[in-house]
């Protein structure tokens, strides 16, 4: 295309951010200075000068206006003889003109200004879908592009990372036949079926810092914006065929929004409003193409589509990079047996002599190994789904064991022998189920997994209120006190207890 799919970006943004000023809008005549602030039109001048020559100004502004509706309306013209080049082409000078005119404080000019803005927006929305439908999938639509920065990510894939490379190129035997089928019938290139690759190794339960989980690492609040239900009995971020769906239309989504791939994928990685946040930042109308954004992008977002593009170029050529792929793991072939009761795998593997290792493998959005109370389709091994149907009543009825941990929320000034303490529980404990290795950096705020012993969790003296008061109303410290649990005995705070007791520091000695 001759106009770059930044343009499309920014035009965007005007409407995301609808009524707000643009950095770049310069006023009609650079000629003529504005009222408040020439000696022409001074403050003190007769209403009727200022009144003519507010008129003049939006004279010029007006027909500016019109003439940009004219380009909009050529385009539209354009679009509907199929020239998409030209009707694009008139959109864009109608955007150039637009940016030209300030309003001042005419409420006319602001709202027709608007409309027009609102009006290109949707027009390149709806030029740039119709577009993508035609192509339908075009496999060349990402440009295999060489530079300094895919070099560095292929240097990584032939060295360190060629052990991931490897053994992801191997797991996706496993889930790309579904994929290619996925992206084929919406029209997607072919070659995003290996963005799990970089995302997760193919890795179906790969789970990220941010939080992201399953083979296309999707967030909790994106992962339910395209339909991907999470309860406490499944994830569906971990079914390869519902999560391949989502990202599917995600891609689509993003696609229709910036309108290159090598900007959807870095808004894919991080997201389209810091991608667009980002090409705002700019106080420019767009951007020539994705690597004048590649540095102003947070690094491990920067590094994605070099990544990406490097995987490519391996996949393409494997013998002129030094790579010897190995032959792929087979497809997880299964048939579906509809279980409107909570069964659990083990055995359901029992029953149908197979491994559990197998259904696991099969169903991995299940959290708990376990089929909900609600209707769900379980997959099982081809030619398993009538001996399961056969042998389902017989099948007991799961019930899921209680929590064998609680959750607690951190407080300012708490430590972890502290919480640790008040729990009856061991330093050692929460740190491995929290996966904890510095135990000194715990921050207020945090939620912690505190794991219970096998007869639940003991309530601590100031749960139970059993203390025993001195004449005098006063307390002596017990083993296990400190000042916050003697503060919790006592409805108080720790605070409050030094400061009436004048104590210099926190420590505490048994019998004080």
């Amino acid at each position: 295309m001759n106009i770059p799919a930044f343009r499309y970006a920014a035009v965007l943004l005007l409407l995301l951010t609808f009524g707000c000023s643009l950095s770049r809008s310069t006023s009609l005549n650079t000629n003529t200075a504005s009222p408040s602030k020439t000696n022409n039109y001074r403050y003190d001048s007769p209403r009727s000068d200022r009144a003519a020559a507010d008129e003049e100004i939006d004279g010029e502004a007006q027909n500016i206006l019109d003439t940009a509706l004219e380009y909009s309306e050529t385009s539209q013209e354009f679009w509907a003889e199929g020239e998409i080049e030209k009707s694009i082409e008139a959109l864009d000078q109608a955007y150039t003109l637009i940016l030209q005119v300030n309003p001042g404080n005419s409420s006319k000019l602001i709202q027709q200004k608007d409309d027009l803005r609102f009006m290109i927006s949707r027009r390149i929305l709806e030029i740039y879908a119709s577009r993508y439908t035609a192509v339908n999938g075009n496999h060349n639509a990402i440009p295999m592009t060489m530079n300094q920065h895919v070099l560095k990510e292929l240097k990584r894939f032939q060295t360190t990372e060629r052990d991931f490379f490897i053994e992801s190129y191997r797991r996706s035997g496993r889930y790309r036949s579904e994929m290619l089928t996925a992206l084929r019938k919406a029209g997607l290139p072919q070659e995003l079926s290996w963005l799990p690759l970089i995302e997760s190794g193919f890795k179906v339960n790969a789970f990220s810092r941010a939080r992201a989980l399953g083979l296309w690492q999707f967030i909790p609040s994106t992962g339910y914006k395209f339909g991907l239900k999470r309860t406490t009995w499944i994830d569906e971020r971990l079914d390869p065929t519902k999560s391949t769906d989502a990202a599917v239309a995600y891609l689509k989504e993003l696609h229709h929004i910036f309108g290159d791939w090598a900007t959807v994928l870095a808004a894919y990685n991080c997201g389209e409003g810091k991608v667009l946040r980002v090409i705002r930042s700019q106080k420019i109308n767009y951007l020539d193409n994705f690597w004048d954004l590649y540095e102003r992008l947070p690094w491990e977002t920067a590094r994605y589509y070099p990544r990406f593009l490097a995987t490519l170029f391996i996949l393409k050529d494997p013998v002129a990079y030094g790579f010897h792929l190995e032959e792929l793991d087979g497809p997880l072939h299964y048939e579906v047996v509809t279980i409107e009761k909570p069964v659990h795998l083990k055995t359901v593997a029992e029953q149908l002599d197979v491994t559990y290792e197998l259904l696991t493998a099969q169903n991995p959005e299940l959290r708990r190994h376990a089929t909900p109370p609600t209707p769900y389709a379980l997959k099982v091994p081809p030619g398993a789904g009538e001996l399961l149907l056969a042998n389902l009543d017989s099948i007991p009825k799961w019930t899921p064991p209680k929590r064998k941990y609680v959750y607690h929320r951190v407080r300012r000034g708490e430590s972890l022998s502290l919480i640790a303490m008040k729990y009856r529980t061991s330093v050692g404990r929460i740190a491995r189920a929290n996966n904890i290795r510095r135990r000194h950096f715990i921050r207020a705020g945090q939620r912690l997994k505190i794991p219970l012993r096998s007869r639940g969790v003991r309530r601590t003296a100031a749960a139970r209120g059993s203390y025993t008061l001195l004449p005098g109303g006063k307390y002596k410290v017990q083993r296990g006190d400190s000042l916050w649990v003697i503060a919790k005995k006592f409805h108080t705070d720790a605070d409050t207890i030094r400061q009436i007791n004048k104590l210099k520091t926190s420590q505490l000695e048994v019998g004080q």
